[in-house]
């Protein structure tokens, strides 16, 4: 009697579509061993890779976070059988970064403690690709037999998914050499050295071909963009006033989920998503960075305004960086009121336009002026404010066209809302 209540308690167990919480780092998930391994595989992209900032993925050691660069994470994650039934998945992420000290000879890789978002990510989206597959959590409730014998069968042996953990690398060898452990020259040495050869594999000739079949397994995406500029913001709504998340580095790389004529959806990294200005991206081959339409070509935005004034005078607006201080106003006016195509991105267009024109006389009068404003006469439309720092940046390439409009003042904001127009995600 006790032993069928035991075994009726199980499977119900076995068939609740829960997963229980043993840790910050590790998680039970009621489906089969083998079937946790198999949705591990699908989310191998996710064990690896490059972090845009280490702040809110690292915590802080002996020196400051924002001394590092070229972060990059990898983790480890071991499966086992659960005692009461189900699997246990537990998740241990490294991250490296480039240490940059004020001396040379102090510099160097380092490795970083994970703060446990890493590890939550990779169970977060573990929970969800199982939830979402019938097939994985049958594995768990086909009775008590299969259940009774999944259990023994699985208590024999751990099960570790290959993501080695990479070692401290050499700078004079390079970080891409020594995230595997091995360079690409050691892995062949080792799998051709003749006293290997027709014998049976030693710890090191074990270790090349694990670390070969991961680095194949692990092909370079063909859905990743590129920053152009550093300082390109990564906002968290598509709108040129969406909050900013952080400002991306020049070469950061993010996986594209979807895109539109003006923004990219992109992963940060698990759970987490921004959006980019799509003409600040290196987009996949075979897609424009500058989208084309099959629209007939929008005329030039000198032909759609006309400048009708301009003066020197204080503020007219309650935006803190000029508040009370003199700028250089120009009013520019439609050339013909009932334009279709002289919208938010076309007002955008013709505004950088004057800031490039007219830069040259702020420039010289920066002790008398303190930035540049440009109000639009129309029904539609408003007021863009920029400093004159700001702008002073964005001509010296500092600052790419979406780190400009991030830092520019826009009334109402509406009006000058590039939004998601074409569609996608979100």
């Amino acid at each position: 009697m006790k032993q069928a209540t035991l075994l009726l308690i199980a499977i119900l167990v076995a068939g609740v579509p829960s997963f229980a919480q043993t840790g910050p780092n590790e998680r039970t998930f009621p489906q089969a061993k083998s079937a946790v391994e198999a949705a591990l595989k699908e989310l191998r992209p996710a064990l690896a890779g490059r972090l845009p900032v280490l702040d809110g993925f690292a915590t802080q050691g002996e020196h400051p976070l924002n001394r590092y660069q070229r972060g990059f994470y990898q983790t480890a994650v071991q499966v086992s059988p659960a005692a009461s039934g189900g699997t246990v998945v537990k998740v241990n992420a490294k991250v490296t970064a480039w240490y940059a000290d004020s001396s040379a000879a102090h510099s160097g890789y380092e490795l970083l403690k994970s703060n446990g978002r890493l590890e939550a990510d990779l169970l977060d989206q573990l929970s969800d690709l199982l939830g979402s597959n019938p097939a994985a959590s049958s594995g768990s409730t086909s009775g008590a037999g299969t259940a009774t014998m999944a259990t023994q069968t699985d208590k024999k042996a751990e099960a570790t998914i290959p993501a080695p953990v990479p070692r401290l690398p050499d700078p004079r060898i390079g970080f891409s050499s020594a995230m595997g452990g091995l360079s690409s020259r050691e892995l062949a040495d080792s799998k051709n050295a003749p006293e290997m050869q027709g014998h049976p594999a030693t710890g090191l000739q074990a270790e090349a071909a694990s670390l070969e079949e991961v680095l194949k397994n692990q092909a370079h995406p063909k859905n990743l963009v590129a920053i152009k500029k550093s300082g390109t913001p990564v906002v968290a709504t598509p709108s040129l006033n969406g909050k900013t998340l952080f400002l991306a580095s020049a070469q950061d790389e993010f996986e594209m989920l979807d895109f539109s004529e003006d923004w990219v959806h992109v992963r940060i990294s698990g759970l987490s998503r921004g959006w980019i200005w799509r003409t600040s991206l290196e987009m996949p081959e075979g897609i424009s960075d500058v989208p084309t339409n099959a629209r007939p070509a929008k005329p030039v935005v000198a032909d759609l305004f006309q400048v009708s004034r301009e003066e020197t005078a204080p503020f007219p607006g309650d935006w803190e960086p000029l508040r009370g201080k003199n700028v250089r106003i120009i009013s520019v006016q439609k050339i013909q009121e009932n334009e279709r195509d002289s919208g938010a991105q076309a007002k955008l267009e013709f505004a950088k336009s004057l800031l490039d024109k007219n830069y040259a006389d702020l420039a010289a009068k920066s002790k008398e002026l303190a930035g540049i404003v440009f109000i639009f006469d129309s029904i539609d439309g408003g007021m863009i404010a920029a400093t004159l720092p700001t702008v002073q940046q964005w001509k010296a390439g500092t600052l790419s066209d979406a780190a400009l409009w991030h830092r520019c003042y826009f009334d109402p904001p509406e009006t000058f809302a590039v939004s998601n127009s074409s569609g996608g995600s979100e």
